[in-house]
């Protein structure tokens, strides 16, 4: 049995019907009896059989001169029946609202210095929400952005677009912008590309062997770091210690990077071994698989085992295992690049 909005069951001719929607989703039949019976000022009780829902909600009544006829009740009326208990409850919710603020308000004064590293630690999960705590702090950025931007999976031109429709209007207020690729980014068109179109005095890129990951740091307010590699979740760091500590991180690659103008920095040492495959060595001792290895370096798979071939050919090792201990008796490790 279905119970109506104003809390009756509806019962016709002895037996209990069932006519289950709201108010505000009349039905068809209901609203053409309606009609009907506004225009004529009455409707026949028999008539309204199909459309039980009308007694129901209250739209018509018992004509008093006549038991066989129904009466419209005036579409006003009826409207002002419905919106009463609604406004009676929003009268009474906003009430309850200014009651709770009265009593939270002495201790949101006394809490308001102690705001800020409430939310030092942001967790952001999703490209969206990434996308756009990055945006604000972008807009926000007042003197120095301080980007670290490892090769990612994505396809080289969304990147790029990307990176432009955020860098632009940071380069046309002046703030100042350091970027940090591998040195694989020498060898990509697209990154060159990029290069070329942000081209200014303000706008300084370097290059270095390996990076770990991303790294977004403006003015030295917010940081954002990945907290996964599929960089579906990230922490927007807004702790002082925090993003001075990795400011500090930025400027040691920094200064141990190289400037993009300057010649590449992939050359061949005189024993054959080049400086892209003494990188590759340092990371085979240190236990790296060739996926990860080819991710710190920014390059791919197939590159990146192609010049550990290289460097397995130069050091003259037959097998994966004796590649390592060649490399360690070799010393090329141990040599200033």
């Amino acid at each position: 049995m279905f119970r109506t909005l104003g809390g009756g069951d509806l019962a016709t001719n002895g037996t209990e019907e069932t006519h289950p929607h709201a108010v505000t989703e009349l039905c068809e039949e209901g609203a053409r009896l309606y009609t009907n019976a506004l225009r004529t000022g009455r409707i026949a009780r028999a008539d309204v059989d199909s459309a039980p829902c009308l007694m129901e909600f209250a739209l018509l009544h018992p004509d008093p001169d006549d038991a066989g006829w129904l009466r419209p009740v005036p579409p006003s009326v009826a409207l002002a029946q419905r919106l009463h208990p609604i406004e009676r409850e929003i009268t009474e919710r906003r009430q309850l609202s200014i009651a709770l603020a009265d009593v939270f308000e002495p201790f949101m004064a006394l809490s308001a210095q102690d705001a800020a590293p409430t939310h030092s630690i942001t967790v952001l999960e999703g490209l969206d929400r990434i996308n756009a705590a990055l945006d604000l702090a972008t807009a926000q950025c007042q003197t120095e952005m301080l980007t670290v931007q490892p090769s990612g999976r994505r396809r080289p031109e969304l990147r790029i677009v990307e990176g432009l429709e955020r860098d632009r209007p940071l380069i046309e207020r002046g703030v100042r912008l350091r970027t940090l690729y591998q040195h694989t980014a020498r060898y990509s068109p697209e990154r060159l590309a990029y290069v070329d179109q942000i081209a200014d005095g303000k706008v300084e890129i370097r290059t270095i062997d390996e990076l770990v990951e991303r790294l977004v740091i403006c003015d030295e307010t917010v940081a954002f770091i990945p907290i996964r590699e599929d960089r579906q979740v990230a922490l927007e760091l807004r702790h002082t210690g925090l993003v001075r500590y990795l400011i500090k991180v930025f400027e040691f690659m920094w200064n141990r990077a190289v400037p993009l103008s300057a010649n590449a920095p992939y050359g061949t040492a005189p024993d054959g071994i080049t400086d892209v495959q003494h990188s590759i060595a340092k990371l085979l001792v240190e236990g790296y698989v060739d996926e990860a290895i080819a991710r710190r370096l920014g390059m791919n798979v197939r590159t990146c085992r192609a010049h550990i071939a290289k460097l397995a050919s130069a050091l003259g090792s037959g097998s994966r295992a004796q590649l390592g201990f060649l490399i360690a008796q070799s010393g090329i490790l141990d040599e200033k690049r």
